[in-house]
């Protein structure tokens, strides 16, 4: 018999503003991820990592045995738009796209992802948001239906 329960699941977390608005700029972004981050940790979802560009976000974190991948992205969506409208006018119209991509992160990916994360201006001197997530997509061998998509 088994008395404990044990968890380890990370997971990569890609999302965008409301029609990639380009809002996430340099004012804002530090403080941003550091609320995204923070969320995560207090619904007991480790922050590995967290940071994007103008118009998205990555989050790499542990998901707790007691949160649902769906619950954890309504309530970081949610505080985190409440939140950023408080930061000034410019982000009065600060809203998050409806969808998400979630990807399972083996424990041996950890680091790749994170330095992923860490380097998103990098990676968008070439690449938009659009083509980074259809890529991230096929990588992860996941079926979508584009029409969808931009929500």
């Amino acid at each position: 018999m088994m008395g404990q329960s044990l968890v380890r699941v990370a997971t990569h977390l890609v999302w965008s503003t409301k029609y990639r608005q380009p809002l996430i700029d340099e004012a804002i972004e530090p403080e941003l991820y550091a609320y995204l981050g923070g969320v995560c940790n207090k619904m007991d979802c480790q922050s590995i990592k967290v940071g994007g560009y103008l118009d998205h976000v990555h989050v790499l974190c542990y998901l707790s045995k007691k949160v649902a991948l769906m619950d954890l992205l309504e309530e970081i969506k949610k505080r985190s738009s409440k939140w950023i409208k408080t930061k000034g006018e410019q982000y009065a119209n600060f809203y998050w796209q409806n969808g998400y991509a979630a990807f399972s992160v083996d424990y041996r990916g950890i680091d790749i992802v994170s330095y992923y994360i860490h380097n998103q201006y990098m990676h968008h001197n070439g690449e938009s948001f659009q083509q980074e997530y259809i890529r991230l997509l096929i990588e992860n061998m996941m079926e979508y239906d584009e029409r969808y998509l931009w929500d």
